[in-house]
């Protein structure tokens, strides 16, 4: 698919998806030149595959792939909303505090059941419990699949994944960010039904919400489904948020403009509202990631945020300093050698092999930018 096959595709499924969430019938005019396979592919880079189909659906397109793709948002969001409580009714019998984030609260606020299709599950815990939750989740029988300083990655067959969090962002470089959610306990409220449940007020839900976003559109890009999720969000809650509080937060965190910028997008986007010229461009953005983002986004933001200069010199410095970390840009990702910084060139010989195993594409493209950026 060409790019401008991609951009066309995208266009329609944001129209379709826009048709579902405010219970508008598609004009099926409008459809008669669709490819469904090339929109099931677009629609499938944002997880946006469930939505369309409800739009498909209400005007008798009945596509297999479609309705396949939206029983199985609901079956998943059904399981895993089942093994979540069993998770929590442990870590209640076990005396830890614990919260839902995001996606496992947003995906009710939809209209209809599957439309916010989950990839995963993220929890946070009281980080003292770490070992014994690992613990716990192996019994379950889940496999551990990756982990950081603050988050375990969990999977299990058939469906389940779900990420486990002790902090809600780690220290380097959007120190910002992470020293306004380092205290985090002192943000929530304690759930009424639960003793060791917990929550974010609502604005608090919304910090935490956009946050979130910011570091993926800072990283790699994020998707339609981020615009989605504000647009949905400010439907339910628009009114009564406290708009102050949330200006005055947003600074602090540094991320004032990002959220103005991301709200206003998103309300247009969604009430079919003519766009500027810049606010198409960052549409497109937002189109040409995909839900987690792009290899080249992820190379030249990267690029963008820590190249310091121009010329010859600048770029040295940079793939030096990306070859020899420090320890503080270690300790996220190798907690191990950032505790016993003696090891470190083991580290530093290992890495790139490493990199170009796991993460060849996002090398390739960071190459690739960094030597036609001027």
């Amino acid at each position: 698919m060409t790019a401008s096959e991609y951009q066309k595709n995208a266009e329609i499924m944001i129209y379709l998806t826009s048709c579902a969430v405010n219970g508008v019938l598609p004009n099926r005019e409008k459809l008669t030149s669709v490819s469904l396979l090339m929109l099931f592919e677009v629609c499938q880079s944002h997880v946006l595959t469930a939505v369309v189909a409800y739009a498909l659906e209400s005007v008798g397109i009945q596509d297999k792939a479609f309705i396949q793709a939206k029983a199985k948002a609901i079956r998943k969001n059904i399981l895993l909303d089942v093994e979540r409580a069993e998770i929590f009714n442990y870590m209640e019998k076990e005396h830890i505090w614990h919260m839902p984030l995001k996606g496992a609260l947003l995906k009710d606020w939809y209209p209809k059941a599957g439309m916010r299709q989950m990839s995963d599950n993220d929890i946070l815990y009281d980080s003292k419990f770490r070992n014994q939750t690992r613990k716990m989740m192996a019994e379950r029988g889940f496999t551990l699949k990756g982990s950081s300083d603050n988050v375990d990655e969990y999977c299990k067959k058939p469906v389940y994944n779900f990420e486990l969090h002790t902090a809600l962002f780690t220290e380097y470089k959007k120190e910002k960010i992470y020293h306004y959610y380092s205290e985090i306990k002192n943000k929530l409220e304690k759930d009424t039904d639960h003793q060791y449940g917990y929550h974010f007020r609502t604005e608090d839900f919304y910090l935490y919400m956009i946050t979130h976003e910011y570091k993926h559109y800072t990283g790699g890009g994020t998707g339609v489904r981020s615009l989605l999720d504000t647009y949905i969000f400010m439907k339910k809650f628009g009114s009564s948020l406290n708009r102050d509080y949330l200006d005055r937060e947003f600074r602090k965190i540094g991320i004032l403009e990002f959220e103005q910028q991301n709200y206003k997008l998103a309300m247009k986007v969604f009430q079919s509202e003519h766009l500027t010229e810049q606010e198409k461009t960052l549409l497109n953005y937002y189109i040409f990631s995909g839900t987690y983002g792009s290899f080249e986004h992820v190379g030249k933001n990267r690029i963008e945020q820590n190249l310091e200069g121009t010329g010859g010199k600048a770029k040295i410095r940079y793939i030096f300093h990306r070859c020899f970390p420090s320890p503080e840009e270690v300790k996220p990702w190798f907690p191990f050698f950032y505790e016993h910084q003696w090891l470190m060139p083991v580290l530093w010989a290992i890495r790139p092999f490493r990199g170009l195993f796991f993460h060849g594409k996002t090398i390739k493209a960071e190459i690739k930018y960094l030597f036609k950026h001027e």
